[in-house]
């Protein structure tokens, strides 16, 4: 395995961090249902995990902040713009 410093991996991590956030934004068709039922985690834990990890370095983030550092807007406007019902699974009758 290839050998990368402590610093490194951070900003690499980040840089990854930052690449998933945008491409969430960018991809406002997938709920956040669908990112459960598939991945078992959405944009909501994404901002949880972030604003532990605030803690973590006693940063005191509210909830709102942390979801509108992923969503890229405050969560309430993204549900307005963005949200749909949840979808029916196929049923081939």
């Amino acid at each position: 395995m290839t050998e990368i410093d402590a610093a490194t991996r951070t900003e690499l991590e980040a840089a990854a961090f930052r690449r998933l956030v945008a491409h969430l934004r960018d991809r406002t068709d997938v709920q956040n249902l669908d990112l459960m039922t598939l991945a078992g985690f959405c944009r909501n834990c994404l901002s949880r995990w972030y604003r532990e990890a605030a803690e973590g370095h006693g940063i005191a983030l509210p909830d709102p902040e942390a979801r509108e550092i992923v969503y890229g807007m405050p969560y309430k406007e993204w549900q307005a713009k963005y949200q749909t019902g949840a979808k029916q699974p196929h049923d081939p009758r």
